[in-house]
């Protein structure tokens, strides 16, 4: 007798997926973490430009009246916020499967890390391709445009690494910044803020530059740790619409009043940005978008309820990362190609530039399309870890510290230096020059240390950022 076939597996549908997601998942966190990355993109389809020398440049540093667009599509806030309620659900499950403290930590920033490095590993590794071949074809040291342009592609598309290093840097910080929200609530995110206003006006007050630094992390701690205060249900309605009044006009003051840019992303060439260190004006800013996010929520909630909405937030969400890592890859291969066959850019911010746009865009997400169906493979996350033995736990706990600090530069420096290893150019890194051989010495140190913190597979269930269906 013969046996039935299985049927081959395709996408569900939208009832099914509707019906697969938890009654208490937040949709809108979902859908604000995948809306950000994917506003990212396109905000760097539409900014980035190539002058007529053969230079990479932002429309917005050529045209400035485009500058104000930058206080709506500076979106990385959104994602910490974000980012503070995935990891507050993660560290719930995990305290109540494993009830002892020590351990834990090691669990929760190897399964975090993971999830980050898997797919930027796989990008470095094309890059580092990229680059070797440039460097042994001679590209990088042709005269002229293409050689300009191939060095400035080595250096500025692994840029978007900031991100990464940053939120690994959020990650590692997680548990302890918690445990602060679970004794003093808001006060943490309130002393987060004054600190980071006390540093601008330290550093803007004639003091060395260098302490804006500090910054990296107060900025970004304080919108991460909003994420804690929404999972509590501490954002209200009400308190959202105060964050964007207080944020976005606090913003308006700083950058009218104060020695602050129009813009909210970086700019070749100016003095000072609000991204590199991240300023108290980019801080008033994200409050005040993620003010409008939590006033969205209730409107959104309803939205999402629908199954095919809800559907298509499950299938951006499935590939959002992969897409982000490489839609400069995209533009760098399209504007290249464009070159290469005489295809002239029209002037930025021109009736011909902005009616070409829909065309550009259209060509830049097909060739991302192909990257992210053979990279997304590497942006699926690894099984849960338990806490294992009693044995050893603290010294996991303290190995996984240690590689988390080491990460957290390398991935900084690797995203500063670029991925030029055989031309191995200097470049400044907050106190020094440094090379890409040392970056990627410093990421291999960090990689290590995180290996050799023990693993034990857990089949119990916990939380991820993604959708879970797929």
């Amino acid at each position: 007798m013969s046996q039935t076939r299985p049927r081959p597996t395709t996408r569900p549908t939208a009832p099914e997926v509707h019906t697969a997601t938890p009654a208490d998942r937040d949709r809108w966190v979902d859908t604000l973490r995948v809306g950000s990355l994917l506003v990212v993109v396109l905000g760097h389809w539409l900014m980035v430009a190539i002058t007529d020398g053969g230079r990479i440049t932002n429309a917005l540093a050529v045209v400035p009246a485009l500058q104000p667009l930058t206080w709506l599509l500076q979106v990385m806030p959104l994602f910490f916020l974000v980012g503070g309620v995935a990891h507050a659900h993660t560290l719930e499950s995990l305290e109540r499967r494993h009830p002892a403290h020590a351990g834990r930590y090691a669990v929760f920033f190897r399964a975090r890390a993971a999830r980050l490095l898997r797919p930027t590993l796989a990008f470095l590794s094309v890059w580092v391709v990229l680059g070797v071949v440039a460097d042994l074809s001679g590209l990088t040291d042709r005269p002229g445009d293409a050689g300009r342009l191939a060095r400035d592609a080595l250096v500025m598309v692994p840029q978007l690494l900031w991100f990464v290093g940053i939120y690994l840097g959020a990650c590692a910080l997680a548990p302890v910044m918690r445990d602060l929200h679970q004794r003093w609530g808001l006060r943490v995110f309130v002393a987060l803020v004054f600190v980071a206003v006390t540093v601008d006006l330290v550093r803007f007050s004639g003091g060395r530059s260098l302490v804006g630094n500090l910054n990296f992390a107060f900025v970004w701690l304080a919108l991460h740790q909003l994420g804690f205060a929404w999972r509590d249900g501490l954002l209200t309605t009400a308190r959202g619409w105060v964050m964007a009044v207080v944020g976005f006009g606090a913003m308006g003051l700083a950058v009218t009043l104060g020695p602050y840019p129009v813009s909210m992303v970086g700019l070749p060439g100016e003095a000072v940005s609000n991204m590199a260190p991240p300023t108290a004006a980019l801080l008033a800013q994200g409050i005040g978008i993620c003010g409008l996010a939590v006033v969205l929520r209730p409107v959104m909630g309803r939205v999402l309820a629908r199954p095919r909405v809800w559907r298509a937030v499950v299938l951006a969400g499935s590939f959002a990362m992969t897409a982000f890592l490489w839609h400069l890859t995209a533009l760098m291969a399209v504007l290249l190609l464009a070159g290469a066959v005489g295809i002239e850019q029209p002037d930025v911010a021109s009736w011909a530039w902005w009616l070409t746009r829909p065309v550009l865009f259209s060509v830049l997400a097909g060739v991302t399309a192909v990257l992210v169906g053979v990279f997304v493979r590497f942006d699926r996350g690894p099984r849960a870890a338990s806490v294992g033995s009693d044995d050893g736990r603290r010294r996991v706990d303290v190995a996984a510290a240690v590689s988390a600090g080491v990460l957290f530069f390398a991935t900084l420096i690797v995203s500063i230096v670029g991925v030029d290893v055989l031309g191995n150019r200097p470049v400044f890194f907050l106190v020094g020059d440094v090379t890409p051989v040392v970056g990627f010495a410093v990421l291999a140190v960090g990689l290590l240390l995180l290996r050799n913190t023990p693993q034990h597979t857990d089949k119990s269930p916990t939380h991820r950022d993604q959708v879970p269906v797929r």
